[in-house]
This record gives C-alpha cells, sequence and structure tokens, in this order.
C-alpha cells in the first residue's frame, strides 16, 4: 500500500496533472501526464530537461543545514561512484574485489573504534545507512537476550530497550516493528540527554540493551558512555543483571576518533557490544551508507546469519537489505585511504572550528541562548532567549530561507518539549565564508523580525534583506 497521499481521479483531458514543456523541437509531444505513463516516447535530452527543471525547486543541498548527511566529494569520488552504480552489492561471486573492499572498511573501522587484533576476520558489515544498521544491533541485542532468558527457562515476551527520549527515530521503529518495549528516558535542561543514573534506573530483568548516542540529532552532544558502561557495571554487581551496551555513534563514530582519541566510549569499553554508523554523514560519502560493527562473534547470533546460494556463489548476509548498489562502500573506502587518520582529523577539526565559532557569534547577539556550542559534533542548536521578543524560531527558519539557509526549527524531546530549538549541522563544504554569510543573513532576519514586531520594519532594512 502506497504511503503517498491518494491523488483525485484526473479529468478526462488531464487538466492539472499534466506536464506541459515549452519544447517544439520537430515530431515530440507538448504534454506529458504527471501521474500515469505517457503513451509514446520522449527524446532523451527532453526527458532530462523536464526532469532537470522541475530539479530546480529543491533546496540547495549545500545551503541545507537541517541535514547531517554529506553534500560534497572530491571530483575522483564521483567518478568511482559513477563506475560502480551498476554493481550490486550482494551479488559477491561477480563483484568479488568490491566485497573485499567492504571487509576492509569493517576491519578499518573496528580498528578505529578500539577493536582488539582481529587478524582481518572483524565482525560486521556495511548498510545502506545508520537506520538499518541500528536495526541489525537491535535485533542482536533482542536474540541475545532471547537466548539468556530461554536458557534460564524465563519467559521471552516482554523484552524492553532503555534510551534516552533524544533517539533517533529508527529506535523507536525498530521497537514497533520487533515488539520490544522502548523506555525512553526524559531529558531535562540539565542533561538534554541520557545520564548513567537514567539509564541504571530503567533498566531491569527484561532488558535486552541500552543505547547510547554519540551526537545526539537534537543538539550534536555526546552521551556520557564510559559513565552508562560504568553504571551498568555497578548494577550488575548489586543485582545480576547484565544489560549489553550498543553506541549509536551515527555521526560521532567518524568524529570522536579523530578529534576526542581519549575519549572511552567504543570496544574499549567490554560492556559495549555493538556500534553503528553512517558513512554518508561524517563518513563524508554520499548516502546512503552504513555501518554496523560487533565486537566479536559471539556479539552476533548465528541466527541472524543467512547462507545464501546467490548465482553461483554461497555467501553469509546479516543485512535487512539484499540488492544494492555498491558504489558508496567503494566511495567510503576511497575516503578511508584517501584521508587517513590526519586527514579525517583535519577535515573534522575544520568543521568543529567553525561550529564553535559560529556558535559562538549567535551567542553574543542577545536574542538566542545556545543549547550546545557544538565542540562536540560540529552541531549546535539554539533557543529565542525571551519568548516574549514578539517571534519564534519557526519564524527564524522561514526568514532564512529566503536566502536559501535550510535551518529546521523543531521542540526537544520528552521532558523539554516546551522548548524549541534552530540546529545547525556543520559540514565539509561550509566554509567559514560561508558561516560569516549566514550570520550576517541571521542578524538581517533577527532584525526584520524583531521590528515586525514592533512595527513595520525601516526601508534599509527590507532593501538590504533581500539584496
Amino acid at each position: 500500500m502506497p504511503l503517498h497521499r491518494a491523488a483525485p481521479a484526473p479529468p478526462d483531458d488531464d487538466a492539472g496533472v499534466e506536464i506541459r514543456p515549452q519544447f517544439a523541437q520537430a515530431g515530440e509531444t507538448g504534454i506529458v501526464p504527471k501521474l500515469r505513463l505517457p503513451d509514446g516516447e520522449l527524446a532523451a535530452e527532453t526527458a532530462y530537461q523536464v526532469v532537470h527543471d522541475e530539479l530546480l525547486l529543491d533546496g540547495h543541498a549545500r545551503l541545507n543545514l537541517a541535514t547531517f548527511v554529506t553534500t560534497w566529494m572530491e571530483p575522483q569520488a564521483r567518478v568511482l561512484i559513477d563506475e560502480c552504480l551498476d554493481k550490486n552489492m550482494i551479488d559477491k561471486d561477480e563483484y568479488p574485489q568490491t566485497a573485499e573492499l567492504e571487509r576492509r572498511c569493517v576491519n578499518m573501522l573496528a580498528a578505529l573504534w578500539g577493536s582488539e587484533s582481529t587478524g582481518g576476520d572483524a565482525t560486521g558489515c556495511s548498510t545502506t545507512g545508520s537506520s538499518e544498521a541500528c536495526m541489525l544491533g537491535g535485533l542482536a541485542l533482542k536474540w541475545r537476550w532471547r537466548e539468556r532468558r530461554r536458557a534460564a527457562g524465563k519467559a521471552t515476551d516482554r523484552p524492553n530497550l532503555v534510551m534516552g527520549a533524544n533517539v533517533q527515530v529508527c529506535w523507536e521503529k525498530f521497537c514497533r516493528y520487533w515488539d520490544v518495549d522502548p523506555r525512553l528516558v526524559p531529558v531535562s535542561p540539565e542533561a538534554t540527554h541520557l545520564t548513567a543514573e537514567g539509564a541504571a534506573s530503567h533498566c531491569d530483568e527484561n532488558t535486552i540493551g541500552v543505547v547510547a548516542i554519540l551526537g545526539s540529532t537534537f543538539d550534536g552532544s555526546y552521551e556520557p558512555v564510559a559513565e552508562i558502561a560504568a553504571a551498568l557495571d555497578a548494577l550488575q554487581a548489586r543485582s545480576g543483571l547484565d544489560v549489553p551496551l550498543h553506541v549509536d555513534a551515527a555521526s560521532g563514530g567518524f568524529v570522536a576518533p579523530f578529534l576526542d582519541p581519549d575519549l572511552a566510549w567504543d570496544f574499549r569499553l567490554a560492556r559495549v557490544q555493538s556500534i553503528n554508523a553512517s558513512g554518508h554523514k561524517y563518513g563524508l560519502v554520499y548516502p546512503g551508507v552504513g555501518w554496523a560493527v560487533w565486537r566479536d562473534k559471539e556479539a552476533l547470533p548465528a541466527d541472524l546469519i543467512f547462507d545464501v546460494d546467490y548465482l553461483g556463489g554461497q555467501m553469509p548476509t546479516f543485512a535487512l537489505n539484499f540488492s544494492r548498489g555498491g558504489a558508496q562502500v567503494v566511495a567510503q573506502y576511497y575516503n578511508l585511504i584517501r584521508l587517513g587518520r590526519e586527514g579525517y582529523r583535519r577535515v573534522q577539526q575544520a568543521s568543529r572550528e567553525t561550529a564553535m565559532w559560529l556558535a559562538g557569534e549567535i551567542g553574543k547577539l542577545g536574542e538566542y541562548r545556545l543549547l550546545s556550542d557544538g565542540g562536540e559534533l560540529p552541531v549546535f542548536a539554539f533557543a529565542v532567549a525571551d519568548e516574549a521578543c514578539g517571534f519564534s524560531v519557526y519564524d527564524v527558519s522561514e526568514k532564512l530561507r529566503i536566502r536559501g539557509w535550510i535551518v529546521p526549527a523543531y521542540p526537544m524531546p520528552t521532558g523539554m518539549e516546551d522548548v524549541s530549538v534552530l540546529r545547525v549541522c556543520v559540514r565539509n563544504g561550509f566554509s567559514r565564508d560561508l558561516a560569516s554569510i549566514f550570520l550576517e543573513d541571521l542578524k538581517l532576519a533577527t532584525e526584520r523580525l524583531r521590528h515586525r514586531a514592533e512595527g513595520p520594519p525601516p526601508d534599509a532594512v527590507r532593501a538590504s534583506f533581500h539584496h
């Protein structure tokens, strides 16, 4: 059943539901239906132009400060992606070298995330993104919990998963799709994410695991993974409950190892059983590619692995998707060998410095208060300082669209739902120069909104903002 809103049945002449390109090449139709297949063909150039022109109405990706997703790659990476667009990632028998590059990436990331030497045999896989990787991590937690409960002769019908209310929606999807009770720990102005005390206090014998986030999508902050692990260690010591930890490092997995190498959040903590990350976020690859890595083979239940006879070869698979392109995996490998540790450190450091500078300048304006400053993920959130000022973050977001900036405005999660914020994601390619331009546009938008609340804006303000 499609999730798209049903359109009314078109009239006989398709009025209002057709495309009328202004092309006049000999033999070409002047009408293309929108909601049904055309009867005839179009020239390739014409079809391209029709689609190209409609896409002009999309926002400009480089000015989209809402997304964590990579919007720029080097030309050489784009060439590799183009060369691999026809490769099916699942067909490892036909594309063995693409499969080999995936294996290398998994081992590189396992080592980067503190895994002990695996001898080239790390347990993990590529995915379409962190959402799929989270699903796999959650399934492994549920299967292992169920195995322990069955071995102890106990019921397995009431699993729950503990996480902060600030988790990405994919975790709520996981719980709904696989019948797991989501135990969402509320946030607060003092702690906008999961705390060690909050995690441990919500666990019981039916808890399949705790999810800690290395880089909240709401404000870019790191959750205290080491403190959460220590609290779960203490819980086991006093109650016998052995609750594993999964780290959702969708963004932070490609930031913390390079900028915060002494921060313990990964497999250096014995309680961490699995980690996911998005290659298409701060892994610097175009969408979509993600990674799921487990501590060892024992952390991934064998029941979740399928041996598939596909196109002449036997291969193990434990992803949710089957056929998918291999281009982004190749692009990830390109980035890993192209940048190395120093290159990733340089890129992420530049993003963090830009984020912290921009957050600091916004904090000086007076109209806004910062909830985070970009000092962890290069991401920060800010709210209107005085709710009686006559405008909201939603008004600011709308005004910034005039200049092409896409800045999301949204309420914080349960526990802070009365606070609405704007969030800025600083990514590779968002330079200090662009940040300066954004800051000036924010100042002008703020001044315009302030004058609107007080009365008609001066002509000078109106003219400067539009020009």
